[in-house]
Parts: structure tokens; sequence; C-alpha cells
């Protein structure tokens, strides 16, 4: 198991939630293909929504990827990394696909590497280890030191801000 950087095991986390929530319940592939088909047309052409979930949202069906390895090593830093390394280690299947990833790397280099290693997470989730943030595990080693039982002032403090001397 691989550490990977926080911000991405959210955004594949994000990812789940979306899929699931263009699915609806029960499934309705149909739409959900509507939806893919418009941002993969959007982003081929050039433009689409500048938002890294949306873009893994495209590619996730049609992302094939070369380097497994490679991806999951460029997973560990979310701000810099190597965009033409990133999209040499991945493709797309299909013609609209395969121009919306050329679209991609010309226009949008940056955020197209982090969504093609968004995308590869949420497909892969054995290959990485995501931080346990609940509460549970965050709260686990504390022994509550830092909360005072008593909601009163002691009296040294008291009398820093007593102006009659009292």
């Amino acid at each position: 198991m691989r550490k990977v950087h926080p911000e991405f095991a959210y955004q594949s986390r994000e990812l789940e939630g979306q899929i699931e929530g263009i699915l609806g319940d029960p499934p309705d592939r149909k739409n959900y293909q509507r939806m893919i088909d418009a941002l993969v047309e959007e982003y081929a052409s050039g433009g689409g929504i500048e938002d890294v979930n949306m873009l893994a949202f495209a590619l996730v069906d049609h992302l094939e990827f070369k380097d497994p390895k490679g991806l999951l090593a460029e997973a560990a830093d979310y701000e810099f990394g190597d965009a033409g390394r990133v999209f040499a280690m991945a493709s797309c299947k299909g013609e609209a696909a395969a121009r919306m990833y050329a679209a991609l790397e010309e226009n949008m280099p940056e955020l197209g590497r982090q969504a093609i290693i968004t995308a590869f997470l949420h497909l892969n989730p054995r290959k990485w280890d995501d931080d346990d943030q609940s509460l549970e595990q965050l709260s686990a080693n504390d022994d509550g030191d830092d909360v005072d039982d008593e909601d009163q002032a002691s009296d040294d403090f008291a009398q820093m801000f007593d102006q009659d001397g009292d």
C-alpha cells in the first residue's frame, strides 16, 4: 500500500460520490451516459469547467493506464508534478475521448494531470492507503488535557484586568 497526497484521496472520494449521485437510485445509465458524453464533447472542444472532479468524471470511463506504478508515484504530490509524464502514462479509448485527452494536454495540462491521477485512484482503491480522518481516529490519542474543566478565570488572570485593585 502506498500513501497518496490527502487532496488526491479527497478528490477520489468526491468522484465516487459524484458518480453515485449522477447514477441515482435506482441507477439511470442513460442519464449517466448523456452526462459523460456532454462533458467529453465540451472538453474535446477545448472548453469545459476547470474543475478536477468534473474532469475526472469525464475521463474515468475512458482511461486506460499504461504505467500504474508511475501514476501511484505521481499521486504523492498534488500541486507539483510533470503533466507530460502523467499524460504519457495513460490514454483514452474512443474517438471523442481521445480528442478530449489531446485537448486537455494542450489547454489544461496541470488540471488534466490531477484529474487523471484522481480517476486512477478512484478505479484502483486497493493500490493506495487513505489516511483515516474519522473523528474516532483523530481523537484516539487525545487524553483531554487541552480541555479546562472550569470555565472561570483564575484569580491571577482576573486581577490583571481589575481597574480598582480589589
